[in-house]
């Protein structure tokens, strides 16, 4: 594999997140920079814009917004309405309006699924034990 070198010039505070990255994970500031830079630009490729863009700027907020991500829920009114098309769904059928609202409404739960897993995920590279978010399932 061919591999070519990129000089970057970092922010002292930004320099420091990575240092301080690097440290907790046991790895080189290098190996961090690199292995971020590879999540960033192969795992958001497959995702619409808007929620790559999203997930691209969890990365930079700081462990209590990152925690308050992993917890994300769907709005009750929203889940509430989702469980009751689900059901509808399995005994009388949906409209097509019905169904609309339905693909709309599991949309929205995968992508906050997909931003507490992302949100998750940044915290356990941090040095977090994420076991806690199991006794907070999501709401559906």
């Amino acid at each position: 594999m061919t591999t070519q070198t990129l000089t970057l010039e970092l922010g002292e505070p930004l320099y420091q997140r990575l240092q301080e990255r690097a440290q907790r994970t046991q790895r080189t500031v290098e190996a961090e920079a690199l292995d971020l830079v590879a999540q960033g630009v192969l795992d958001l490729e497959d995702l619409e814009p808007a929620l790559a863009a999203a997930i691209a700027d969890l990365r930079f907020l700081d462990d209590a917004a990152l925690w308050h991500a992993a917890r994300m829920h769907m709005a009750p009114a929203d889940s509430d309405q989702l469980q009751v098309l689900h059901l509808k769904r399995q005994r009388d059928g949906l409209s097509e309006r019905e169904a609309d609202a339905a693909r709309a409404l599991t949309g929205t739960y995968e992508r906050i699924m997909v931003m507490r897993a992302e949100a998750a995920a940044l915290l356990k590279e941090r040095g977090y034990d994420v076991a806690v978010l199991r006794s907070d399932p999501p709401r559906v």
